[in-house]
């Protein structure tokens, strides 16, 4: 019986331990069933994914930036083939390995290897680090030969940007260079297209127009086999090129603005008086933006930052300067203007031994034995600095800064482009107070009447003060960047009509008394009396065109080129009694301690409708070294007229 139980008792543990182990079975079948309808039901997507990850590489190209072109469509910035060689960092085992037989391929140098080293500990170990972007065609394809030792390598085929013209244009275009942590900060187009390679504007118009330029990455993806090589390319999304932006500058006036500043620090501006459109803007010494495109050495960065003429900065918007006596006709017309003289009244000139005295404080005039009896004409004409004196003095600062904002000093110009313009200074009373916290002396005054002391003004600033006077005192607002939808010419032609016949005489101070309305900008009449502007232009005409003018030897005879316009000397140090004594020929002068040449006019005379500036630092007397630029670059110009009308008037299709 006892065995019986027993027997029982073992053949029913038997059947529990099958039961359970049944039961096991069916789960685990349960378990995996469930798994496989996950697998190739529920997950299905997601496991398909992971798998094409392994199975699919995905790499993005640069996008391609937007041309920028002049007003004829001659490309400045432009795109060339690259050859670069990329890195990933996810399908290499030994770094070092592979940057050492980078090195003996490629023949890097060692300062390229630490770059390569500091780029790697900026980056994830999934990024693409580049190792090389100008590659040149014998490297390229050495690479090429030696790829299948280089796991992780990648030859890419690229474009880079390209500067046709070098430094004709580089203070107007700007320059691109690696996208940095700032630029990724700045704008969030940058951060969306952020891809090896990639390159953003750094100045100038690449960095003002970034969004329009930069365009958007291209997609090309491969099947890799389980080492992670490619074994073929299975689509690829071409990456979008970026807008096209025109510009108003002329190529080849630009370039010879460029030319006559050859081995002079300084600057060169043109402008439509009408329009506002700048024509040229050259500043100099420039240096090749080329150079920054792939990253600038350290000799050829520590050459062009350590410069003392300062090839970086566009001088034309960012360099501040005393007028000196381009300022005179904007002085003459506010005391007109206001009242403050009689243009017939006679103010005597002495020379240096009876200066302008003033609380004891002497004041000299430029001409030695003096310029004798002056009216207002010939005091613009011969540019009398004693004349000016007193009239400055009756005139007052306060007056004279109203009416030098009002024709565009002290004011931002294209401060939606250039980042790096400068506002300079129109010091009147209260500017003096709040700047340097000091009361305004009457002798201030008299030197502001002749373009010096306080008094700040770019050479963009002072081009858009002469177009502003050669329109006949009408608003314009300069730009460089063209807006196909804007008519310049019925702008010129509804200008030119009202200054022809209005002969209203509002008060002054009625800034608003005369507007003519278009939808896109309010054309504000800066003048009070159309004849003070009159007076004005007649008298840079004679300044220019008339025995003793200043710039008289700059002068053309033939009516189509002749133009106004007045000259100008800055002082950059304030001359002793003993150097006035001496009276030092140029060449006896440190160059630093050199006056700086200006020299302002607008052409035709007859039928204006361009104006120019041209500063040259430390050049000596603007009739000597500014005048005759401007003279040739005039002519150049109004030659250049024609073609640019038959554009506007759309009688050539550039397209």
């Amino acid at each position: 019986m006892q065995n019986r139980a027993s027997s029982v008792e073992k053949g029913r543990l038997i059947t529990r331990r099958v039961f359970m182990l049944a039961a096991a079975k069916l789960i685990l079948l349960g378990g995996i069933t469930s798994r496989l309808y996950n697998l190739q039901i529920s997950d299905r997507e997601k496991y398909e994914l992971l798998s094409d990850k392994n199975r699919i590489r995905e790499w993005k190209t640069p996008p391609q930036r937007g041309f920028i072109t002049d007003y004829f469509n001659n490309v400045l910035a432009d795109n060339d083939r690259v050859f670069q060689v990329h890195l990933d960092l996810d399908q290499i085992k030994d770094f070092d390995d592979i940057i050492f037989k980078l090195k003996n391929i490629l023949g890097l140098s060692n300062n390229e290897i630490k770059k390569i080293y500091r780029d790697k500990e900026r980056l994830k170990p999934w990024d693409i680090l580049v190792v090389s972007d100008n590659l040149n065609w014998t490297q390229f394809s050495k690479l090429n030969l030696y790829l299948h030792e280089l796991e992780g390598t990648k030859p890419v085929v690229s474009s880079s940007r390209f500067y046709p013209y070098k430094n004709d244009l580089v203070h107007v275009v700007g320059y691109v260079g690696s996208a940095s942590v700032k630029d990724i900060e700045r704008k969030d187009i940058i951060k969306e297209n952020l891809v090896p390679g990639l390159k953003v504007g750094k100045s100038g118009i690449e960095y003002a127009k970034e969004t329009q330029l930069i365009g958007r990455y291209g997609v090309k993806r491969y099947e890799v086999n389980s080492s992670g090589k490619r074994i073929s390319q299975i689509d690829y999304i071409k990456e979008t090129q970026g807008e096209k932006i025109k510009l108003t500058v002329d190529l080849e006036v630009q370039k010879m603005a460029q030319e006559l500043l050859i081995g002079k620090a300084g600057s060169i501006c043109a402008m439509d008086i009408y329009t506002g459109e700048v024509i040229a803007m050259a500043s100099s010494p420039t240096y090749d933006p080329n150079k920054f495109t792939h990253g600038i050495g350290h000799k050829d960065w520590r050459e062009i930052r350590d410069d003392p003429l300062k090839p970086l900065v566009n001088k034309s918007i960012a360099g501040l300067y005393s007028p000196g006596s381009t300022f005179k006709p904007l002085v003459a017309l506010a005391a007109l203007e206001f009242g403050t003289i009689d243009p017939e009244r006679p103010i005597q000139c002495k020379g240096h031994k009876h200066p302008y005295e003033l609380y004891g404080v002497k004041y000299h005039c430029w001409k030695k034995n003096g310029h004798g009896y002056m009216r207002l004409r010939n005091a613009i004409k011969q540019s009398c600095d004693i004349y000016f004196y007193e009239m400055a003095r009756l005139l007052g600062v306060d007056k004279l800064s109203i009416i030098a904002k009002r024709y565009g000093l002290g004011e931002n110009i294209l401060k939606d482009v250039y980042f790096d313009e400068k506002k300079g200074v129109v010091p009147n009373t209260n500017w003096k107070k709040n700047a340097i916290g000091e009361s305004w002396y009457l002798g201030e005054t008299v030197i502001n009447g002749i373009g010096q002391g306080y008094i700040q003004t770019t050479p963009l600033q002072l081009c858009l003060m002469t177009a502003q006077i050669a329109n006949g005192g009408y608003k314009i607002k300069p730009h460089i960047i063209q807006d196909e939808n804007i008519n310049y010419e019925d702008i010129r032609l509804k200008i030119a009509n009202q200054y022809l016949n209005d002969s209203s005489n509002e008060t002054l101070n009625n800034d608003n008394s005369f507007l003519i309305k278009r939808d896109y900008q309010l054309y504000e009449r800066l003048y009070k009396d159309q004849k003070n502007i009159k007076f004005v232009k007649d008298a840079m005409f004679g300044s220019t065109n008339e025995q003793y003018g200043t710039s008289f030897k700059s002068r053309y005879t033939d009516l189509k080129y002749q133009f106004a316009g007045k000259t100008g000397t800055s002082q950059v140090k304030r001359i002793t009694e003993r150097e006035r004594e001496l009276d030092l020929d140029i060449s006896q002068i440190k160059y630093e301690e050199r006056d700086h040449a200006l020299f302002i006019a607008f052409a035709p005379y007859k039928n204006p409708r361009y104006s120019i500036s041209v500063l040259i630092e430390h050049g000596g007397s603007g009739s000597g070294a500014a005048a005759p630029l401007a003279s040739k670059l005039i002519k150049k110009i109004i030659d250049r007229h024609p073609l640019r009308e038959q554009i506007k008037k759309g009688k050539i299709n550039l397209a």
